[in-house]
């Protein structure tokens, strides 16, 4: 996969070249360039703002820069069987970011992803490139380099190899639609506290199923939105709440 980031603030992805990310990279596994929007600009100040039409607080990201960022991204070509990168916006905006569109992220060969800020990019620019605009939540950034930098890294971690043992991206929370329960490791007492019998039991029917009530009770308490998706079984209801 090859991911283009066009940003005003390349220093920002210094994290890319850490942790399982930066081992993916050094393995040729993901292509990740980012790309200075300022190299697009003809002016000595370098300029990529300017105010709003109509009016109001703020500035807002020129067009012309950004198309030729853009521009300047696919015409520098992408993987042999991509003509064009899936233009993915971040923006409070946007439609929320889950886990299903990561993974169909995921399944793309080519993504690029411009960093807005100020008061966003020149609706325009979005018209003609944007395929996603994507939100992480309900709240807003001072701009899009952060959720980049999300938006990269949940990508990369669905990619082959990238992970070390696949199995544990299956279980992750939102996979199987529910939140992940506890999690516990050695030693089996500490402070006081011990590691649930059932753990220890060897019994693997009785551990998935306790893993699984513990993510439904988890997912009743912390998101219960999230079952109203779910087809539950009588048996997964006996442990919910009542008026679930």
């Amino acid at each position: 996969m090859q991911i283009d980031i066009v940003t005003i603030f390349p220093e920002y992805f210094t994290p890319l070249d850490v942790s399982l990310l930066g081992k993916a990279r050094e393995r040729g596994l993901v292509d990740i360039r980012v790309h200075n929007l300022r190299v697009q600009t003809a002016d000595v100040h370098h300029t990529v703002d300017d105010a709003p039409f109509g009016g109001g607080p703020g500035m807002v990201m020129k067009p012309e820069p950004w198309y030729a960022a853009l521009q300047a991204v696919v015409d520098a070509g992408g993987p042999p069987d991509a003509a064009r990168p899936r233009v993915v916006v971040p923006t409070p905006s946007g439609r929320p970011l889950t886990q299903a569109l990561v993974a169909s992220l995921a399944a793309e060969p080519w993504l690029a992803i411009p960093c807005g800020r100020y008061e966003g990019i020149d609706r325009r620019v979005l018209d003609a490139w944007a395929d996603d605009e994507v939100s992480l939540g309900d709240y807003v950034l001072a701009g899009g380099e952060v959720a980049a930098l999300v938006i990269v890294e949940a990508v990369t971690r669905l990619m082959p190899g990238v992970v070390g043992n696949a199995e544990s991206v299956a279980d992750d929370s939102h996979t199987t639609g529910l939140l992940e329960g506890p999690v516990y490791t050695r030693p089996a007492s500490w402070d006081g506290r011990d590691v649930p019998a059932v753990l220890l039991s060897g019994d693997h029917a009785a551990i998935a199923r306790w893993r699984r009530d513990e993510a439904l009770r988890r997912t009743a308490a912390m998101r219960p939105e999230l079952l109203d998706r779910l087809d539950l079984t009588a048996r997964d209801r006996e442990v919910l709440p009542d008026g679930f």
